[in-house]
């Protein structure tokens, strides 16, 4: 069989509903739960604005369309290698200047639910992929890694999906470790549901937010707030994840989507 075929085949299936897509994004708007900064470190991200320009009416008689106002990484979103101090160099860091091949990959979804649950400061450690890798099989370089916590169903209710309290914020995410043994396996990237791609405490991790202080620096990716992890499968779905190309972007809001067999 040769590529071709294998992509008409892909085509026939999406067609036919052989193949399903699913929407692993939260709607943005002006409820989505943003994430919140000491105000000693920075500035908050502003929230979310959409206003109409014209609905059909005088300014417009056969049109509607909206003008936006929101950060890069609002809502579920790409974060690329320029968004930390530690990827800063790379020339192909910058949303606009990924090589959009890295934009559809190979997903693996470690089910972390059950965990989360039970504890919202959960961290996925080393010695748990590997346990998982010896159920599943071996991530390999260049594939997504997914937490799948199912904290997605929190997103309408902002105070539950940041979850923080007079102590700082409770979410689940990586060890350092576990960063660590994916930039090992050159993985691809790294993904959460929750707002960031790092743990709540990880402020105090050595070193600290290793999710983004170590994916950058390997020049690899994050995604957070990703939604419907549930009806992904361990292996074997293809996840699509392309940001808008803001010019120097350091992310972008993003519709990410998984092939995945009905």
């Amino acid at each position: 069989m040769t590529t071709q075929d294998t992509l008409a085949q892909l085509a026939t299936g999406l067609l036919t509903g052989a193949i399903k897509v699913i929407d692993c994004a939260a709607t943005l708007g002006p409820k989505t739960p943003l994430l919140k900064l000491p105000p000693e470190i920075a500035d908050d991200t502003p929230p979310i604005e959409i206003h109409k320009i014209s609905e059909y009416g005088d300014r417009g008689p056969f049109w509607a369309w909206n003008w936006l106002k929101l950060g890069e990484h609002s809502g579920t979103h790409y974060d690329a290698p320029h968004h930390w101090i530690t990827g800063k160099d790379y020339p192909d860091g910058a949303v606009d200047t990924i090589d959009p091949q890295y934009f559809v990959a190979p997903a693996n979804v470690i089910d972390c639910s059950k965990e989360a649950a039970a504890d919202p400061d959960f961290l996925l450690t080393k010695d748990a992929l590997i346990a998982w890798e010896q159920e599943h099989g071996e991530i390999k370089a260049g594939e997504w890694v997914l937490m799948r916590t199912d904290w997605d169903q929190y997103n309408e209710d902002a105070g539950t999906f940041l979850n923080a309290d007079e102590t700082g914020p409770h979410t689940p995410g990586p060890s350092v470790d576990c960063i660590e043994y994916l930039m090992e396996k050159k993985a691809l990237g790294w993904g959460t549901q929750c707002v960031g791609t790092d743990a709540g405490a990880a402020g105090g991790f050595e070193p600290p937010y290793p999710a983004h202080n170590l994916l950058h620096k390997n020049n690899r990716y994050g995604l957070a707030s990703l939604t419907n992890l549930d009806k992904l499968p361990p292996k074997g779905a293809v996840f699509i994840t392309a940001p808008l190309k803001i010019e120097n972007g350091t992310g972008s809001p993003v519709r990410a989507l998984a092939l995945v067999a009905a």
